[in-house]
């Protein structure tokens, strides 16, 4: 494929698209390092933690460990689509989306080796649930990209990756993190490293909104993809969160399961009515209800 013109020479970028407005985001909040986090302290509140504490962190952890490997390897498929269809602007952004994807599993295996110091494997973890949403629907859905750059190929992939794997169960399990860390004043340095990656990945998850908002602004009979999409993958999210409460009783620092089901069902609410909202809306429209939504952002 060869070039007959480019972007930045015959018209320029439009800095008024949400995705340049991430991208500025992006390159003010993004530039962090997870070597420079300190997990001194971490270490040493670790060996103070029961087995079973131990134990439910170190399942937290595996999964995200490998939930951001797998983020990582399968962005590329969408990269590819965006770039095909000479979105720049989209395409700018996305290069952080796949750094930060990276430097995320590189946090997780930081605290994996250096507090926890676990060089074993930790698949035992993966229960049916996680091994049908990571292992076989994300790769699927991005991985279909390759040979279908469809509307509605795109509207699955962004579902599968942004509003279900990041939009809900991510942030389900970064709430868990925080709910025990803050309120046992432990762990410093993964609080902070979470903290970082949070401010991450809401980026990433006001990307999947536009885009999916943006392919809905053109044809509102993808609405169908969305709905059929987010019914299939809801409940193998619920599930990855159900596994893990019922290898505890009680489960540790008391924690329950309503409490994270309920966050969950709210993170998923959330996001269908912002997408719904796309429906019949313009395209103008759309990038003005998105950048809203980033402005309110203070990441």
């Amino acid at each position: 494929m060869t070039h007959a013109a480019f972007t930045t020479t015959t018209h320029g970028l439009r800095r008024d698209l949400p995705p340049m407005r991430l991208f500025e985001k992006a390159k003010r909040y993004g530039i962090w390092n997870p070597s420079e986090i300190d997990f001194s302290q971490d270490r040493r509140d670790w060996l103070t933690l029961a087995p079973t504490e131990q134990d439910i962190l170190l399942r937290l952890t595996s999964m995200f460990q490998a939930g951001e490997e797998a983020v990582t390897l399968d962005l590329l498929p969408l990269v590819m689509v965006i770039a095909q269809e000479g979105r720049l602007e989209e395409e700018m952004f996305l290069t952080t989306f796949l750094w930060e994807e990276a430097k995320h599993t590189d946090f997780f295996r930081r605290f994996l080796d250096e507090v926890v110091q676990h060089s074993g494997d930790l698949s035992r973890f993966h229960t049916p649930n996680y091994v049908a949403l990571f292992y076989q629907a994300l790769p699927a859905a991005m991985n279909a990209l390759v040979t279908d750059r469809s509307p509605a190929a795109q509207t699955r992939a962004s579902v599968t990756y942004n509003m279900i794997v990041e939009g809900v169960l991510a942030e389900t399990g970064y709430h868990a993190y925080y709910t025990v860390f803050n309120q046992n004043g432990m762990l410093p340095g993964q609080v902070k490293g979470i903290g970082l990656l949070k401010q991450d990945e809401s980026r990433h998850i006001a990307y999947g909104v536009y885009l999916i908002s943006r392919l809905l602004a053109q044809d509102a009979g993808l609405w169908a993809v969305v709905e059929d999409t987010m019914n299939e993958l809801l409940p193998l999210a619920l599930g990855v969160i159900g596994d893990t409460f019922a290898c505890y009783d009680p489960a540790p620092f008391g924690l329950t399961l309503d409490m994270f089901t309920d966050f969950a069902l709210g993170q998923f609410q959330k996001r269908m009515e912002r997408i719904e909202r796309a429906r019949g809306a313009t395209l103008d429209q759309v990038i003005a209800a998105t950048q809203a939504i980033i402005e309110q952002d203070s990441a």
